[in-house]
C-alpha cells in the first residue's frame, strides 16, 4: 500500500490538508464554509505548487474541496476591512490581485499537471481557480458562476483563465449576467472535462491521476509548457515551435526508452531525463 502522509495547516486564514499518495499530490482548501481566497490561502497554495513542481516524487497535483462550496472567491471581509485604509485600500487591493493572478500562473507553469476535483459551488476566484487547471471532474451538484457584476464588481481576473477556456459568448454570457450555471452547463462551455455522481469524484479523479502519473515525467512537463506556449501562437509559430520541441524530447532518455519498450513489447522505465 502507497504511503499517505497527512498534514493539517493550522493557519485559520487559509488552511490547507496535504497528503500524498505515490504520485499524487492531494491539496484540500479547508476554510468552510467558503475556502475563500485569503492571503494566507493564495500563499499557502502557491507555496504547495512551486514545492511540488520541484518535488521528483509528485507527478500530479489535485485541488479538492469537500462539501457544498470548492471556492467562493476572494475573502470579500479581508478586502472590505482595508477600505479604512488612507488610500481606500488600494495598495491592499493591489497586492490581493497580483498574489491572485501569481497564484493562476503557478497552476499553469507548475510542470506538473494540476487536477480540480470539485463537489460543490465555484464563484468568481473560484471559478477561476477551477479554470486554470489543466482538468477538472465535476460531480453532478457542483455549480459554477462570476457573479461580480451582481455587487458592481466585475470578474476582470477569472476572465481571463475563464476566456480560455469557454467561447467568447458563453464566457461572455457568464461575466454579464452572473448567473449559476450547473455542472453539465459547465462541461458543455469547457470548463470541466467530466461531470460524475458525487460518490464516485474522488475515485474518478484518483483514477485520472494514476494514470498520469504512470507516464514519463519529463514528458508530461515539456507536453504542458508546450501546450500553453503554442496555444497563444499563430498557426505558422506554433508548428515552427512545436517542431522544435519534438526534437528536443525525440533526444530525451526517457523517449528513447519508450519507443524501445515499445517496439520490444516490454513496460518502459522512465527515468525523468
Amino acid at each position: 500500500m502507497a504511503e499517505v502522509v497527512a498534514i493539517k495547516r493550522q493557519d485559520a486564514q487559509g488552511p490547507i490538508i496535504i497528503e500524498q499518495t505515490g504520485g499524487t499530490l492531494r491539496l484540500t482548501l479547508a476554510n468552510p464554509p467558503a475556502n475563500a481566497l485569503s492571503l494566507a490561502m493564495m500563499a499557502a497554495l502557491q507555496a504547495e505548487i512551486e514545492r511540488a513542481g520541484a518535488d521528483r516524487s509528485v507527478r500530479v497535483v489535485v485541488l479538492a474541496a469537500p462539501g457544498k462550496v470548492f471556492c467562493a472567491g476572494h475573502d470579500l471581509k479581508e478586502l472590505t476591512a482595508h477600505r479604512a485604509d488612507a488610500d481606500r485600500g488600494r495598495a491592499f487591493f493591489e497586492r490581493t490581485f497580483a498574489d491572485c493572478s501569481a497564484l493562476m500562473q503557478a497552476i499553469v507553469h507548475c510542470p506538473k499537471p494540476v487536477i480540480a476535483e470539485v463537489e460543490g459551488l465555484a464563484t468568481a476566484a473560484g471559478l477561476q481557480l477551477v479554470a486554470s487547471c489543466d482538468l477538472a471532474v465535476a460531480a453532478h451538484e457542483a455549480t459554477f458562476c462570476t457573479p461580480g457584476v451582481h455587487i458592481g464588481l466585475f470578474c476582470s481576473t477569472p476572465m481571463v483563465a475563464l476566456s480560455r477556456n469557454a467561447s467568447r459568448k458563453q464566457a461572455m454570457e457568464m461575466l454579464l449576467t452572473g448567473e449559476t450555471i450547473d455542472a453539465a452547463t459547465a462541461k458543455e462551455f469547457g470548463l470541466v472535462n467530466r461531470v460524475v455522481p458525487r460518490e464516485y469524484l474522488n475515485q474518478v479523479v484518483n483514477k485520472y491521476a494514476e494514470t498520469i502519473a504512470s507516464k514519463s515525467p519529463l514528458t508530461l512537463k515539456i507536453g504542458k509548457e508546450a501546450f500553453y506556449r503554442q496555444v497563444e501562437m499563430g498557426l505558422s509559430d506554433a508548428y515552427d515551435y512545436t517542431a522544435g520541441v519534438m526534437v528536443e524530447n525525440m533526444l530525451a532518455r526517457d523517449a528513447e526508452e519508450g519507443i524501445g519498450a515499445f517496439v520490444g513489447k516490454r513496460k518502459p522505465e522512465w527515468k525523468g531525463e
